[in-house]
């Protein structure tokens, strides 16, 4: 009697501790971090093993054999693995943990981009904040397919971002991601009356984006978007070469440049508006929202020319006629000159 007594006993206090040991791994806490949440990436294609090493690894769990446990229990090591970005809070157990990763509720990345030149640097700046690739990007957005649908050229890619902060997940595809930023920008020119404004201009919103492109490299000052812009429509209505410097320097592909001289001027492309009429293919720049909208609402004025004031403000003076341009043009070199500023 003694004998089963004792096995009884040796049973239960094994069951007990058995218990204890399951309830730990199921309940008690066992994220274990450094502050009060984390950022758990998991890569598109990833298994259950895969997401196992990720949290060893980065050190987000304690106990693994408890992970390991709870995730049986809980079938989820035969579960699908969702991916994304998710965010992990301190102390929580390997239950509450399992139970986030199965939703699939995700942290939306904040999607930010400005100041790109080319199609090239705005996916380079985008797939750095996201899980996608740039050559997977970029594939997608000069795809005759893609282009075909929104009846663009390569050249009129850029215009089709706008420079903002965006909600987006961290693993979308290419297309679920373009079409967010498409969306948003067809939000952009809805409101405001921008389209109707853009028709009074006899501009298509691209072109609108591709002048603006032009004024914001022209100007840096707030204050006098609406009155560059207010040139280059008068020298368009007057079907006037724009002779924009800033095209000169997109064409001749030579950021560095400080002066424009005459063998730039000479430079063929069709991005250099002194040899050709009208508006380049496509942007030179990526041009924040609120140039767009100086574009939009130009000031409306006499003036044809303008040139950099000699006095490092970066505001322009002004001039109706092309003597006054010169006389303003001739004061602005001589201050280079004084400055050793030759190239």
């Amino acid at each position: 009697m003694k004998k089963l007594l004792y096995a009884f006993l040796f049973f239960v206090i094994i069951g007990v501790i058995a218990a204890i040991f399951l309830y730990n791994s199921v309940w008690n806490s066992n994220v274990n971090l450094t502050s009060e949440s984390a950022e758990l990436y998991v890569p598109t294609g990833s298994n259950y093993l895969d997401l196992k090493s990720i949290l060893e690894s980065e050190n987000l769990i304690e106990d693994l054999a408890g992970f390991e446990l709870t995730s049986k229990l809980m079938k989820f090591d035969k579960s699908k693995v969702k991916s994304g970005l998710y965010e992990i809070k301190n102390g929580w157990s390997n239950r509450e943990l399992i139970k986030h990763l199965r939703i699939g509720k995700q942290k939306p990345v904040k999607l930010t981009f400005n100041n790109f030149r080319t199609i090239e640097e705005l996916v380079g700046g985008i797939t750095r904040q996201v899980e996608i690739d740039s050559l997977s990007l970029l594939s997608y957005l000069t795809a005759p397919t893609f282009l075909n649908k929104l009846n663009i050229s390569k050249d009129e890619l850029l215009c089709q971002f706008l420079p903002n902060t965006y909600e987006v997940y961290w693993n979308n595809s290419s297309e679920k991601l373009v079409d967010k930023l498409l969306s948003e920008k067809d939000k952009f020119w809805k409101s405001n009356n921008r389209i109707q404004k853009a028709e009074a201009l006899n501009l298509s919103p691209t072109e609108v984006c591709i002048l603006a492109s032009i004024v914001e490299k022209e100007t840096l000052v707030a204050d006098e978007k609406s009155t560059v812009a207010g040139v280059y429509l008068n020298r368009l209505k007057r079907n006037i070469l724009l002779q924009a410097d800033p095209t000169v320097v997109y064409a001749v592909g030579d950021f560095t440049i400080r002066r424009v001289l005459n063998k730039h001027l000479e430079y063929d492309s069709p991005y250099n508006t002194y040899k050709y009429e009208g508006l380049p293919p496509g942007p030179i720049y990526l041009p924040d929202n609120t140039t767009v909208d100086a574009v939009l609402n130009p000031e409306e004025h006499n003036y044809l020319y303008f040139c950099a004031k000699p006095d490092n403000s970066g505001r322009h003076a002004f001039a109706k006629n092309l003597s006054q341009h010169n006389k303003n043009a001739r004061v602005y070199q001589n201050w280079l000159n004084k400055r050793g500023i030759k190239k």
